[in-house]
């Protein structure tokens, strides 16, 4: 896990050059992990969905479905529930 505050919000400066390398550097991908995010700008763009791709199917790429922001409610319940901070 990674995270990064930037003053702007163009793909390679608050995904690529910050959390997604220093993620990948900390957390060497050898098995299948899927990706998931919302439908921002900076996760569906042709850089990062390239990036996504170049791992030989190794990362798949999950996106909340439109509209929808409640997507990712469930995996945080889960998570924190998983690392025992409560809900």
């Amino acid at each position: 896990m990674a995270w990064s505050i930037n003053d702007n919000l163009t793909t390679e400066s608050t995904i690529i050059s910050e959390w997604w390398y220093m993620a990948v550097k900390s957390n060497v991908i050898i098995e299948e992990i899927i990706f998931h995010s919302e439908r921002a700008s900076q996760y569906t763009s042709y850089t990062f969905t390239n990036i996504i791709k170049s791992y030989d199917d190794l990362v798949k790429q999950s996106l909340n479905r439109k509209g929808n922001y409640w997507d990712n409610a469930v995996a945080d319940f889960f998570l924190k529930l998983k690392k025992g901070m409560g809900v």
